[in-house]
């Protein structure tokens, strides 16, 4: 029996998380949980599963949860420490960490540092401080397993779990994008386009901030990074594949000749559950893939005039340092202007430049360069948009 920290619960990784769980009871126990504000689902979480513990983003919401589930024995809390704690809880086994953005990363290492197995869903945490992350991973003797089907297809094609398995035997990793809603849309189009329409992504079920950066490739873009951290590349080592109907989840390149691809139908419960029970699998309720149904796979290159922020990404790891962490920062503010309708879906990449080019990139020697890198661009992000300095 694995007990389960799950941060980010009432999201999109957290609910297929919850249906492994609930699907293999006898491998599974759910003990710890967070939220930020979604105190009813919160609430029906708690009373499905029963965790041990529950936190919430506010002592507001902790209040409005507590009384809601009163009859149950359950501890409430709420805030940063609390997060911290519950990833480190002694009755944990696994951390799924699939909290969203930058809040993901101190609970994360939390987990890291108590020696659990980490799920990584949160890629913010590798693009903001990936060597600081990677190195305490090191120092813990942790067992890392990515989340995100990409990176996940990419471990699972790999011939061994070792971070310059690639120097022996790969040439090139393959990481697809489906290209998302806009991938057949002109720059004028794209213009126009709503956060509605942003959102309406073609394969897959996501919250908004992941849906907006997948439109934009932006996604791509930080999962670039990521990967450049989990495997021990650069982006020169990776290439960017646009393969529409997402059924292969990425691919590895070997010197022979050989390509390996992971393949399996648009259902985050596949990668999760394998991260979960490696190096076992167990059954999911995903149904099986029928690629004579399929018919085509099909394949292209990115269009980076059209979708700048993969490149922006690219250019941020090699400048190094404090750089990803500012372009993360920059792109989630700019992604939240645009939901609040206060700026185009193009101005985006545009606004995420500009402060990449307005702020120094500086060495990451400590967390608390990276949290007043993330807080600097942050400012400088809304001054602008403010001011509108980009048009």
């Amino acid at each position: 029996m694995q007990g389960i920290c799950l941060l980010g619960a009432t999201g999109s990784i957290g609910q297929s998380t919850l249906d492994i769980i609930e699907q293999h009871p006898e491998k599974f126990k759910l003990v710890c949980a967070s939220a930020h504000s979604s105190v009813a689902k919160m609430a029906d979480i708690c009373r499905r599963f029963q965790p041990s513990r529950v936190v919430m983003g506010s002592l507001s919401a902790r209040d409005e949860l507590a009384a809601l589930c009163p009859d149950l024995p359950i501890s409430f809390e709420w805030g940063d420490e609390a997060l911290e704690d519950i990833a480190a809880d002694a009755q944990v086994d696994q951390v799924m960490a699939a909290i969203m953005g930058f809040a993901g990363l101190k609970p994360t290492l939390s987990g890291i540092r108590a020696k659990k197995r980490i799920l990584l869903a949160n890629k913010e945490s590798l693009v903001t401080a990936g060597q600081l992350f990677m190195d305490e991973v090191a120092r813990h003797d942790v067992l890392l397993l990515p989340i995100d089907s990409e990176h996940n297809a990419i471990f699972q094609s790999l011939p061994q779990h070792a971070q310059g398995a690639h120097k022996k035997h790969v040439s090139k990793l393959l990481l697809t994008a489906s290209g998302g809603p806009f991938r057949s849309w002109s720059l004028d189009e794209m213009r126009k386009a709503t956060p509605e329409q942003a959102c309406k992504h073609p394969n897959w079920s996501m919250g908004q901030k992941i849906s907006i950066d997948s439109a934009s490739l932006m996604n791509k873009g930080l999962e670039l990074i990521e990967a450049c951290w989990l495997f021990g590349v650069t982006p020169a080592d990776v290439d960017v594949v646009v393969h529409p109907e997402s059924i292969i989840h990425s691919m590895v390149s070997y010197l022979d000749g050989s390509v390996i691809a992971q393949m399996g139908n648009p259902d985050m419960k596949i990668p999760i559950a394998y991260g979960m029970t490696w190096p076992n699998r167990i059954e999911t309720s995903v149904p099986p893939l029928d690629l004579v149904s399929i018919a085509s796979l099909n394949f292209e290159a990115p269009d980076l005039a059209r979708f700048p922020n993969l490149k922006l990404a690219a250019d941020a790891w090699y400048a190094g340092g404090t750089a990803m962490a500012t372009l993360n920062a920059a792109n989630e503010v700019a992604v939240a202007a645009f939901l609040e309708r206060k700026i185009g879906f193009l101005d985006i990449a545009t606004i995420n430049g500009a402060v990449l080019n307005q702020l120094e990139s500086c060495p990451v020697t400590s967390l608390d360069v990276v949290f007043e890198a993330d807080r600097m661009a942050r400012q400088v992000t809304t001054n602008i948009i403010d001011k509108k300095d980009w048009v």
